[in-house]
């Protein structure tokens, strides 16, 4: 097959000007193309007349036509051999090993590496603190509507993970010459995901349809011999010191039902954490696992009418069925030396709490897949680095926690948070009223002065940020447009860091993975990061097996 790139066309083209732009790009007849089939589409918005932007995987009559014109086209960088995507599993086993493979955490990378490793036979256990993702929905909105945490049953913990609970945003700027994206969702859609997953530029589930899909992927696994065990939590790892160094042998695990706790063997554990599981890593530093501190951002939630975002970016073509609702990205690099830049941004979205400690205030935000809510939000948040919170590397957690709840303080001690309007942010004075945007967080806002809520380099990098904003997309920085506070779980503030055979390194048959250790950040790369661990782990344990059938062939 044949892929050609930059194919556009008007917004509403008929039918057929696809495979009549595409037998006019290759000089060819009609009867030339038997078949083709869109990988992408996206749009072009920086001109006047917007067009839509394609990439197509072509079947022409014959083979030798193909070769013919791939040679005749070979100066052209938009006309070239499809590529094969498809996904080869690197191990299969006929039966599941003596001692299975652990998956601690079942959101995105967690999800992947079971999956594969259940795929290739390993049948692993997974083991998830928090609860099924139904249960943990009515526990999420528990926060929202009644302003009642449970501290192992929310945004952060729960089947599916953070992502669950977020647009369900599904693409990366990873680096991923095997295609394992395309695997991840491959995967979605065999789950019950939309199959527009597929060809769209930037796709998205949203949450409710996520849940669904979550649930299709933890029977997957099951069906495949996996064990998922909710509500438990691990709460120390045993390593032995051996001659060859330290090995995971296994890990103490409570069973949050009950209260109970018990040792379960394992060899090869995969720590798919979330950047948020803190008690853990708090525990695996104590133990010695390596980790270091690493850059995050911290911020505040924007909300503007999603009707203007709309117009400001799609201009004559807002409200189009499908462009859908507009997003955006921007960046500034503030006098001061700070970058502030747009995180996370949700069209048609609510900010929502995503606290899972008591007395601390976290926003983040999220969309469904229709994104037909009144407001846009996005992140807006400054780039920090260790410089900035000295002390080793869960220095991190704890500059999070006293922002976190600083803001708690700050919205009234209620799980409300503390907002204000962007012209008062601005101006430096404090916000009494709301204008014309209401906010969409819940439990509620509490309108105050944010001034105090982040350090004061990174207050006068947003307040330099936001009038440029407004320069690049028209009305950004209106003053009736609300920030709400805080935004400080942007990524994981320590790398628990491995080595390039995926393991711990200074434990051996210990995985770091995902968004946790600091190897993913979205859904996209948590689960490609996911299947590079589960495959590590499987070449490792087929290594092991080998082996030792050749020492007991030889005894």
């Amino acid at each position: 097959m044949i892929r050609l790139t930059e194919l556009k066309l008007p917004l509403d083209h008929p039918e057929d000007a696809l495979p009549a732009l595409i037998v006019k790009t290759l000089g060819i007849t009609p009867a030339e193309l038997l078949r083709h089939s869109i990988y992408k589409r996206s749009y072009d918005a920086r001109k006047q007349k917007l067009l839509l932007v394609y990439i197509a995987d072509v079947e022409l009559a014959s083979p030798e036509l193909e070769q013919t014109l791939l040679r005749q086209f070979e100066a052209t960088p938009h006309i070239r051999p499809a590529p094969d995507q498809s996904y080869h599993l690197v191990a299969r086993v006929d039966s599941a090993p003596a001692v299975r493979p652990v998956v601690v955490g079942f959101g995105p990378c967690g999800i992947f590496a079971a999956l594969l490793l259940a795929q290739m036979g390993f049948k692993p256990i997974v083991l998830e603190r928090g609860k099924k993702v139904r249960e943990r929905t009515k526990d999420t909105w528990g926060l929202w509507r009644k302003g009642v945490l449970d501290p192992e049953s929310n945004v952060q913990f729960g089947e599916g993970g953070a992502g669950t609970f977020s647009d369900g945003k599904l693409w990366s700027q990873i680096k991923d010459p095997r295609f394992l994206g395309r695997k991840v969702m491959t995967e979605f859609v065999k789950a019950g995901a939309p199959e527009e997953i597929l060809l769209v530029s930037k796709p998205h589930i949203g949450t409710f349809k996520l849940v669904k899909v979550v649930e299709h992927m933890r029977e997957q696994i099951t069906a495949l011999g996996g064990e998922i065990r909710f509500q438990q939590r691990v709460s120390d790892v045993l390593i032995d010191d051996g001659p060859d160094g330290k090995h995971i042998r296994g890990l103490t695990v409570q069973n949050l039902q009950d209260g109970s706790s018990y040792e379960l063997r394992a060899d090869h554990v995969v720590l798919a954490l979330g950047h948020s599981a803190r008690d853990t890593f708090a525990m695996l530093h104590e133990r010695g696992v390596f980790m270091e501190a690493k850059p995050f951002s911290v911020g505040f939630r924007i909300e503007h009418p999603q009707g203007l975002i709309d117009r400001a970016r799609l201009g004559q073509h807002a409200g189009h069925p499908l462009l859908g609702a507009a997003d955006y990205k921007l960046v500034h690099h503030a006098a001061n030396g700070r970058s502030v830049y747009s995180f996370c941004m949700c069209p048609g979205g609510t900010v929502v709490a995503a606290t899972s400690e008591v007395g601390r205030v976290v926003t983040n935000g999220m969309s469904q897949y229709s994104r037909n809510e009144r407001n846009a939000n996005a992140g807006i948040v400054v780039g920090i680095t260790p410089a900035d919170y000295p002390g080793g590397p869960l220095a991190g957690i704890a500059f999070q926690r006293q922002l976190e709840s600083h803001a708690f303080t700050l919205g009234g001690g209620t799980y409300a948070a503390p907002g204000q309007l962007v012209g008062d942010f601005v101006a430096g004075k404090a916000s009494t009223q709301l204008g014309g945007v209401e906010p969409s967080y819940k439990p509620g806002v509490l309108m105050t002065d944010l001034a105090s809520a982040l350090p004061d380099y990174a207050i006068t990098a947003m307040r330099e940020a936001l009038p440029a904003f407004g320069k690049k997309i028209k009305g950004f920085d209106m003053f009736d447009a609300v920030l709400t506070g805080v935004e400080t779980r942007t990524s994981s503030p320590l790398r628990i860091t491995r080595g390039d055979d995926f393991q711990s390194l200074n434990v051996r048959g210990l995985y770091p993975a995902g968004e946790g250790a600091s190897y993913a950040g979205g859904i996209l790369s948590a689960g490609v990061d996911g299947i590079e661990v589960a495959e590590a782990v499987a070449k490792e344990m087929v290594k092991m097996h080998t082996e030792m059938l050749g020492r007991k062939a030889t005894s």
